[in-house]
């Protein structure tokens, strides 16, 4: 109630302040300095009643948390500790658990003021980082961590006419290069299967149709200090001129499964794999995808299950 009253006094005799200054200073210039106090003063009023009212809404999570996105909610670096004071407080008194803030580039100046009072980097993207606060002191922070496994996918493209898969080398590498299945790292919100097609085509021209999974390999302490889990995926191929990526290849044709075993510029990984394609092409038996849509959320997701030689086949019409 007493902000609303300061608030509409501050409109009332700011009107006014202005249109006396107007008038007078023309007339009087030795009163300038005395109304620009004035106005100088209504001015500090109608700033502390702001700051006593505003407090960061923020976004509630299913967790009893508070995320405040800075683009949603900016404000000036030089209010932004009374603010974020005040919000913890009601956040407190609410008793949430974990306060986050999503800082976006143009804002950047919040974070060292977040650290300061106790905030914790979580993760980063390019355009934002995210930082957290455990507000319930009466138990202990069970925040899990960001993302710490990367995700890839290589193809076994196998020529059933021929006995042939699709391999290349890597033109950006260090040292020697391996003959290597094509493929890469998934994207955000890229099936498996999906990556897997859209890498053979990217790095080769080769389209393709997956089938299945066959193997994945588990290592650690890889690319961003993150663990690094490489699906390997049986695909079949739809076309079969090559057509290179120039930036990524320096040599991409088409091989000899045996000969792939036995090749010389092949990596003992390589070579293991191709051990477990040969068997796999003997009893078929596989890990293939289903598309569908969540119960709950309503997205779309992938469900990967261990299916025979005939499902696999299926999965071609």
């Amino acid at each position: 109630m007493y902000n609303t009253i300061v608030l509409k006094l501050f409109r009332v005799t700011k009107a006014s302040i202005k249109r006396d200054f107007l008038h007078q200073s023309i007339i009087f210039p030795s009163i300038l300095y005395s109304y620009y106090n004035r106005y100088n003063f209504i001015c500090n009023i109608k700033y502390f009643a702001n700051m006593s009212i505003k407090c960061f809404q923020g976004r509630n999570d299913n967790y009893n948390g508070v995320t405040v996105h800075s683009i949603e909610e900016p404000c000036l670096v030089t209010v932004f500790p009374q603010y974020l004071q005040d919000s913890l407080k009601i956040w407190s008194e609410q008793k949430k658990r974990t306060i986050w803030f999503r800082v976006h580039l143009s804002h950047s100046e919040w974070i060292p003021i977040l650290v300061e009072n106790g905030f914790k980097f979580h993760h980063a993207r390019e355009e934002y980082v995210m930082l957290y606060y455990w507000l319930n002191k009466e138990t202990v922070c069970n925040i899990p961590p960001y993302a710490h496994t990367n995700l890839g996918v290589g193809a076994f493209v196998f020529n059933e006419k021929t006995s042939e898969i699709l391999v290349v080398k890597e033109k950006n590498v260090k040292g020697h290069m391996f003959w290597k299945l094509p493929g890469g790292y998934i994207e955000p919100g890229e099936n498996i299967d999906e990556a897997a097609q859209r890498e053979v085509l990217e790095e080769t021209g080769i389209q393709t149709m997956f089938k299945c999974l066959v193997a994945f390999r588990h290592s650690h302490n890889a690319a961003f200090d993150c663990s690094d889990i490489y699906m390997i995926a049986y695909l079949t191929p739809c076309t079969f001129d090559i057509t290179k990526c120039e930036i990524e290849i320096s040599e991409c044709k088409w091989i000899k499964l045996n000969e792939y075993l036995y090749h010389p510029e092949v990596h003992e990984n390589n070579r293991l794999l191709a051990k477990k394609m040969i068997e796999f092409l003997k009893n078929p038996i596989g890990i293939t995808a289903e598309h569908g849509i969540h119960p709950i959320t309503k997205k779309p997701l992938c469900v990967y299950s261990i299916s025979t030689n005939k499902e696999i086949c299926a999965c071609e019409k």
